[in-house]
Parts: C-alpha cells; structure tokens; sequence
C-alpha cells in the first residue's frame, strides 16, 4: 500500500471520529492498567461489569491490597481466568506499592516487569494513560493490518514495528484506537462489512463482500458443515438400511422351532 492511501485512510477515521478512545471504563491510570490486565481473552463489557463493582470496593493498589485476592476474586468471578487474573492484581499492586509509591510508572520496562503485564498491556497503558506513541497490536489490529495492507506482517511485532514505520506521523498517538475500532465492528473476522466500510475503496483486500453476502472463508466454512451433516445422515440411512436387510434375512425363531419339531416327528415315525 503506498503512503497516499494511508494517509487517506487515517485521514477519513479523523474526520468521523476525532477524539477515539478505548472502551474499557476507567477513571486513572492505575484503573485502566487493571482493566487492560483483566481484558485478556475477555470482552470491554465483560471487564466494565466486574471492574464497576471492584473500583467502588478499591480505586487504588493500596485499597486493593487491602480488599485481598480472595475479594478481588469474587468480583471478576465472571471474567474468564480469573482465579490466575486475582492473583496478578493482587501482586501488581504489591509492586506498584513497595517499588513505585502506589503509582503507576510511565515507562515500559517498569511497566512489563509487572506481573500479568505483557507488551501489548505496557503499550495500552503508555499510549493510553501517557499519551505516549505506542501501538499495541491485539487480534483486530492485526487482522486490519494484514487484510487492508495496511501494515502487514506474520506476527503482532512486526505489524507493531511496521505500523510505528508507515502510520502518518499526525495520526501516530491514536492509530491504535481507529484500527481496533475498525476491526471490532466493522472489518470483523468471519464476514467484513465491505458495504459498510468507509476505507473499501482503499482497501486492497481482494475478496470484498458485498450487501447480503458472505465472506469467501466463511462460506467455505459453511458448505463444508453441511457436507459433513450430509454426510452423517447418509451413513445413518446406510446402516439403518442394512440392519432392516439382515433382519429380513434371518429366520425368526418361531419358525427354527417348528422345523426342528418336525425332524423330531419324522424321527420317530420311521424309528
């Protein structure tokens, strides 16, 4: 993709939504470092619901500490991995405590030495918290960037690196929330909403959908299910087919006694 287009693509996200911001619901930085820590393999909506409920208890590491793993554990019960995620909280906190007053630090290897705490939640929490140039790269990101040609690359690094390299500079600090945007509703995985799609005509993903139409992957998926229940229900059919044949060949018993009964008479007349 050459930097005209990308320019035009960051360009129309501006213009229709100037000011992104993340989904998770918090109030500090501490909150939203939490937050993002909670979010692995769970929806926003999901964390908001726990998260409400625990930062009315505990707004603050110290708060936390005090609140307990056993506390923190009851209210994200309905988050996925949640029994490791208390864990995680609990001892963040006590490092955010004994190594850093409490606060959360600005700085990335601080920031990652934090349990639970990866390059994708240092990056959330730098570009977020900080207003520091940061692209975390999370599944929709990546799948933007490869599907678009925006900044394709084999793995989050390299569409991290690639993203920091071809992103026009006036849009760096929030390029990470029109992209995660953008691939949470609009280029989704299974069927992209082509149609919809304000970037289509930027885009160079070649197999577009349109109004009323799957996505060529997903239609795949979909023949292929429906040959395999064809194909159950036809093997059933055999079978029960075969099993009605061989009942219908095999005499019934009532008949085997009658015929050995006759022997036995004819036995004995002639005897």
């Amino acid at each position: 993709m050459n930097p005209a287009k990308r320019e035009q693509i960051f360009a129309r996200w501006k213009a229709a939504n100037p000011e992104p911001r993340t989904e998770l619901a918090y109030n500090s930085p501490f909150e939203l470092l939490i937050s993002v820590l909670l979010s692995a393999q769970a929806t926003d909506v999901s964390v908001n619901n726990a998260t409400k409920r625990l930062y009315a208890e505990a707004d603050t590491a110290e708060k936390m500490l005090a609140l307990g793993e056993k506390r923190v554990r009851h209210h994200i019960r309905t988050i996925g991995l949640f029994n490791t995620k208390a864990k995680n909280v609990i001892k963040t906190c006590q490092i955010l405590h004994e190594r850093h007053g409490g606060e959360v630090p600005a700085e990335r290897e601080a920031l990652e030495a934090l349990p639970g705490v990866g390059r994708k939640t240092a990056n959330v929490v730098l570009n977020t918290a900080f207003r520091q140039i940061a692209m975390a790269v999370d599944t929709h990101i990546f799948r933007v960037s490869n599907r678009t040609a925006l900044a394709p690359g084999k793995d989050v690094v390299e569409v991290e690196q690639k993203l920091l390299k071809f992103v026009p500079q006036e849009y760096l600090l929030d390029a990470h929330h029109w992209l995660i945007l953008h691939g949470r509703y609009v280029c989704v995985a299974r069927t992209p909403k082509c149609p919809e799609c304000q970037i289509s005509d930027l885009c160079e993903f070649r197999q577009k959908t349109q109004f009323g139409q799957k996505a060529k992957g997903a239609k795949k998926a979909s023949s292929s299910k429906n040959a395999k229940a064809a194909g159950k229900a036809s093997t059933s059919k055999k079978s029960g087919t075969s099993k009605k044949g061989n009942a219908a060949k095999k005499p019934s018993s009532s008949k085997r006694a009658g015929s050995v009964s006759n022997k036995v008479r004819k036995k004995a007349k002639f005897s």
